[in-house]
């Protein structure tokens, strides 16, 4: 059966039209739907989006060709060519899901990466010669409860022990989804889940550290002050601010500034949140704020610092440049995104807060 898809997203100056083509169902002992969205490469570029330090559940496959990972409840294998993003979404599938808009949604396609390189580049010089070493650079819509345990994982570690943390998270507490090829698929645990009280005992075995009670403790608040609905409460969508959201995030135990402008950059809508990692931070000393070169580590008043900085630089969207920059800068030192450190030097601060509570 094949359905055409159209949906339109309209963006200053632009209208950027996204359709779904060869869309099937098949029947068999793995469930499996297959479509494609049209969508260039340099709006998007599947390995620098996908293993750029924002979600840790994307692997290559096919050397680099595919993209295989887990979102939205559904494991997915993602290809692309010049004009299109190729998808399939293994069972199992329903025929009442939208897989496209889920997709589209996913990587935020309302927005044109192209018109806002223009207009990031004409106010500032720096970001100019940034984008040019790097193509495709989005920010996910990711889901706010499995973004705010995988961020909490990240402190002071690199992509691929985040990614094997987050596998872990999964494979104990999560749900089975399928299996593709012979390996287990699992959904990212619910927050009920993540309260268990072998929670802790169980991460510490499996060398979470001090991220352990983190994640556990995190669960427990959450489920106290309303869960997911609470989480939700916090997305751009119910009017709330930036700051606001932000404010509430670092209540919670092992959220500290970067961790909360991550949920609210890639999970609540707030596209204007910067967070401030080990990479970022190099960059504003050397580009844009020199009287912090000889500053060490990142504390909440230089975060804000350079955080307000950029801000006022790249405007309304100041957290998508920031993803280009980030990717830049990884790129410039030639190493591999996936093997590469997401800096965060916020753990002391953090970890301050959490024997005050």
């Amino acid at each position: 059966m094949l359905r055409i898809f159209y949906k339109f997203a309209i963006v200053p100056k632009i209208l950027f039209n996204i359709r779904s083509v060869c869309m099937k169902m098949t029947k068999n002992t793995e469930q499996i739907r297959t479509g494609k969205i049209a969508c260039t490469n340099k709006e998007l570029g599947l390995a620098i989006t996908l293993n750029g330090g924002q979600s840790f559940r994307w692997l290559a496959h096919k050397g680099g060709e595919e993209f295989r990972g887990v979102f939205a409840g559904h494991v997915w294998t993602l290809s692309q060519d010049e004009n299109y993003i190729t998808y399939t979404v293994h069972g199992p599938v329903k025929e009442d899901i939208n897989y496209e808009t889920i997709l589209w949604e996913y990587f935020r396609l309302e927005f044109s990466l192209e018109e806002n390189l223009i207009k990031w580049s004409a106010s500032d010089k720096n970001f100019k010669k940034s984008c040019k070493t790097v193509e495709g650079v989005r920010i996910l819509k990711q889901d706010p409860v499995e973004n705010i345990f995988c961020f909490i994982c990240s402190s002071n570690n690199n992509i691929i022990r985040i990614s094997s943390m987050v596998e872990k998270l999964c494979r104990f507490f999560g749900k089975k989804l399928c299996e593709v090829d012979g390996k287990e698929y699992y959904d990212f645990p619910t927050i009920e889940s993540l309260t268990n009280e072998k929670v802790e005992l169980t991460l510490r075995k499996e060398n979470f550290g001090y991220r352990a009670a983190y994640i556990a403790n995190t669960a427990k608040r959450l489920m106290e002050v309303g869960g997911r609905k609470w989480l939700m409460q916090l997305c751009k969508a119910n009017n709330i601010s930036y700051t606001d959201a932000r404010e509430q995030l670092l209540s919670l135990p092992g959220v500290g500034p970067k961790v909360a402008d991550c949920v609210c950059l890639m999970s609540l809508g707030h596209l204007e949140a910067i967070p401030v990692d080990t990479h970022i931070f190099q960059v504003a000393q050397a580009n844009y704020l020199p009287h912090l070169g000889k500053q060490k580590t990142v504390t909440p008043k230089i975060h804000k610092e350079v955080s307000d900085h950029l801000r006022q630089l790249w405007g309304p969207l100041a957290g998508w440049a920031q993803a280009v920059v980030f990717c830049a800068k990884i790129n410039s030192e030639s190493r591999t995104l996936t093997g590469h450190k997401r800096g965060n030097s916020e753990t002391n601060s953090v970890k301050r807060k959490s024997k005050q509570k």
